[in-house]
């Protein structure tokens, strides 16, 4: 296949600052049908919080009757502190085969897309099989 991933990435993406704190977080995917959140400085990619790696950061207690002052303090770390630095990201221009290279050899479920370092978007692996099944 030669499509390009800046033919079917989103790029409408939703960043968070560094220091924006779990619970920002929380409410984005509270409320929003994707799972990963692109952090930045600057307008600068810094990593990407999964919605797994933030569900791993916070205690189980959260939002249930044994919750304690503890439990909903783990809300106030920062995304810094989750998230996964020096993230692999894809070029615009790049081939969704290229893509799915990436996201099988290093085991992770999207890429921010860049186009001359700039960040542009972001492609998923549902991103992915839609393509391949059209």
């Amino acid at each position: 296949m030669d499509i390009l991933v800046s033919e079917i990435m989103t790029s409408r993406v939703v960043t968070i600052d560094m220091d924006d704190r779990l619970s920002v977080a929380k409410e984005i995917f509270d409320n929003a049908p994707f799972h990963h959140l692109l952090v930045v400085e600057h307008n600068q990619l810094q990593g990407v919080l999964s919605e797994r790696d933030f569900l791993r950061a916070l205690s189980p207690n959260i939002g249930n009757i044994n919750e304690t002052e503890r439990d909903s303090d783990t809300l106030l770390k920062r995304a810094h502190q989750v998230m996964a630095r020096n993230p692999i990201t894809i070029e615009a221009k790049e081939s969704i085969n290229c893509a799915s290279k990436l996201l099988l050899e290093h085991g992770i479920g999207s890429l921010p897309v860049l186009e001359q370092g700039e960040l542009v978007g972001i492609i998923t692996w549902k991103d992915l099989l839609r393509a391949y099944s059209d």
